[in-house]
């Protein structure tokens, strides 16, 4: 049963859309309900730990929120957006129709590393052979750096795509993420059978009939499927700012770069064309990829001018 008015319970927050959310009890002990915070607060996102206060039946209002483990974001000069809190990992899923950006993978995977968050690539529509094989060396080129690669075929072969990845996702919670036209989608009614008929519920009451299909909700993916998982997924991305983050944290997400850093001549060398730079000279040699490095300049600069 519900606590008294004057109590708080605690719940997960399972979606979040504008500023209204959708919170769900960890023991089950109330039914999933839209939520509002209290005041003009902006900073709640899917994976929060809160107090809520219940109002009625269907209904709640947020009144805190617990310390994160963890938080990834986006950012421009003039905005901020949580994509997610108290996650362990995020799978970035790309595919080679339509190709990936890779402008968007190096930004996405600076933000999760400097948010302290396991990240993997997921290479969808594997099945796809003349296009997968297109990005093969640049995939190569993150399996090189650390990161675990996955090759699926969700939509092709989805018994095989749930095997791949089931110890991977047991027992963690998950953030994917992708730029539209990677097959996420695809990737989430997978894992999450059920998904789009979860969604459909969560958004009739999010929106009270207006239209939301562009929010993140968080699933629990079935046992069979992936013991003790839960997975968030959020809408395609065609940006992702990263101003939230100082230049020394941009630099040591570039996971070639660290080896380096400290070896240039200059003590605030910006790795551009300063004579010395031990990154400029790895990357010139072939050391460090000569194409994530300008993507990674290419950032610096965008950056610097304030976007």
């Amino acid at each position: 049963m519900p606590s008294s008015a004057a109590a708080t319970e605690p719940a997960q927050v399972a979606a979040s859309f504008g500023r209204q959310f959708y919170v769900r009890s960890p023991s089950g002990a109330w039914a999933e309900r839209v939520a509002v915070t209290r005041g003009k607060r902006t900073d709640v996102c899917v994976g929060d730990q809160a107090e809520v206060r219940l109002i009625g039946a269907s209904q709640a209002v947020i009144e805190s929120l617990r310390p994160r483990r963890t938080a990834l974001q986006r950012s421009d000069r003039r905005h901020s957006k949580l994509l997610a809190a108290n996650i362990e990992q995020a799978g970035i899923v790309v595919a080679g129709a339509p190709r990936f950006s890779e402008a968007l993978l190096v930004r996405m995977l600076i933000a999760i590393d400097c948010a302290g968050i396991g990240a993997a690539l997921i290479v969808n529509k594997s099945d796809l052979s003349e296009a997968t094989g297109a990005i093969a060396a640049r995939v190569d080129v993150y399996r090189a750096l650390g990161y675990r690669v996955f090759g699926i075929a969700a939509r092709a072969r989805p018994l095989e795509a749930r095997a791949q990845l089931r110890d991977w996702l047991a027992g963690h919670t998950t953030l994917l993420v992708g730029q539209s036209g990677m097959g996420k989608s695809t990737l989430v009614n997978t894992l999450v059978p059920d998904a789009a008929l979860r969604t459909r519920a969560i958004s009739t009451a999010l929106s009270s009939g207006r239209h939301t299909t562009a929010f993140s909700r968080m699933f629990e993916v079935p046992a069979g499927i992936a013991p003790a998982a839960h997975i968030v997924d959020t809408p395609g991305f065609r940006s992702f700012g990263l101003a939230h983050l100082s230049e020394w944290q941009r630099a040591h997400a570039m996971r070639e770069f660290v080896p380096l850093l400290g070896r240039c001549r200059f003590n605030d060398c910006r790795h551009r064309d300063e004579p010395g730079c031990a990154i400029r000279e790895a990357a010139g040699r072939g050391a460090i990829d000569p194409l994530r490095y300008r993507l990674y300049l290419r950032i610096e600069g965008e950056t610097d001018q304030g976007s």
